[in-house]
Parts: structure tokens; sequence; C-alpha cells
């Protein structure tokens, strides 16, 4: 009916929760092509699950199959209100190749990189056989989007002055990866795993981490 302005889902605030989403919209998420419905997708249960509760939302999570026939977990919602927040900020549909920088409040930009780095990024660890007892590890951010990762990389280095280093590779597609080096990848994950608060995160990750860093004696 004309002149009923649509309700959304979600509330329209920033917040640490708020951020952590739109860093998961922005990595494993999109923006349908209806102009209302945002969707995520993911192998993991329970980010979808970190997802919805971050959000408030009362939807059901149902089974995404991929072309490859891969099987995996999906939330999908409408909210006209919210899908005009996130193009307003600067995601879009079809955003994985043209994503660029975002509008995150400063206030929030470790919670939304918390969020990007569960939703397409990694941590990994290994001895190096060059020299006796060197613990190496490594932590990364991934995109389609060269914009988006250069934007990444230069939020970063304005809050800690960390260069880190870009690399192009292939898998299905070419995508572009952001790897930050032992010294720099701890003021990355103390900055995203503030100790002092229990912050959303992919649990199984956040483990991962603490079992490696436990052998030079940190712990988020």
């Amino acid at each position: 009916m004309v002149g009923i302005k649509p309700k959304g889902k979600v509330k329209c605030l920033w917040s640490p929760n708020m951020a952590y989403a739109v860093g998961l919209i922005a990595t494993d998420g999109y923006l349908s092509k209806d102009g209302r419905h945002i969707v995520l997708v993911s192998k993991d249960k329970e980010q979808l699950e970190n997802f919805s509760s971050c959000l408030n939302l009362k939807v059901k999570m149902g089974i995404h199959k991929s072309g490859q026939g891969r099987t995996a977990f999906r939330v999908q919602f409408g909210d006209i209100l919210f899908y005009r927040f996130l193009l307003g900020i600067g995601l879009s549909n079809a955003k994985s190749r043209t994503i660029g920088s975002l509008e995150i409040p400063d206030k929030y930009f470790f919670d939304f990189l918390r969020g990007s780095f569960d939703g397409d990024g990694c941590f990994y660890s290994y001895w190096d056989p060059r020299w006796k007892a060197s613990f190496m590890f490594y932590t990364s951010f991934i995109s389609a989007s060269n914009k988006h990762i250069e934007w990444l990389r230069e939020e970063i280095f304005k809050r800690l002055k960390i260069k880190g280093h870009i690399t192009k590779a292939k898998r299905v597609n070419y995508y572009y990866q952001l790897k930050y080096a032992k010294s720099d990848s701890l003021k990355i994950l103390k900055k995203i795993y503030p100790s002092k608060k229990h912050s959303v995160c992919l649990s199984r990750k956040r483990l991962k981490i603490n079992q490696a860093l436990g052998i030079i004696g940190e712990k988020f």
C-alpha cells in the first residue's frame, strides 16, 4: 500500500556485533538482485549462528549446494532498510570482484576485520627447517578484489603501522592474499581478539591460533 514504510528486521546501528556481521557479509555473503535480500553461506554452522545472533535474526538455516556439488549452510532474509544500509557503506550486488573501500567507523574497524578474517581469512604456522627452534606463523586475508585487499592493507597500516605483503594466486579464479608474518601478525591478532572482553568469533579459528601461539607463550 502507498505510504507504508518498510519495516526492518535489523537495527541499522553500528556496534561491535554489527561490524562483525558486516565483515562476514563482505566475505561470505552477498546482496541479491531483488534489492531486499541478504544471503550468507558458510560450511561452518557456527558462522551462521554467530551472524544471526549478531543481527538478532529469527530465521531458519537452510542447506546450500554449489555447482560443484559441495554442501554448505545458508541464511537468507529480506530487509530493505538493511539492504540500503549495506549499499550506503559500499557493498553491492555481485561484489566479489568489484568491492573496494567500505565506510566502517574507526571504533569498530577491528570487529569488522575479525568478521572478515572469519569469513575469508586464514592462520597457519610451522617450524622453519632452515633454523633450529624457529617457529613461524602468518595471518592472512583473502579477496577476489584487488581494490578491497589494497584498502584493507591501507586501513591496517593507518592503525598499526605494519605493511603486510600482497600476493596473487589462483584456485579456480584469481584471488589476492594479504599476509602478515609473526610480529606483525601478533599485532593484528591482539586487536581482533581483545583479551579483556569476549568477542563473537568462529571458535575453531581462535582455538587453532591459541594452540599455535601457546608454543611461544601467547594466548588470545
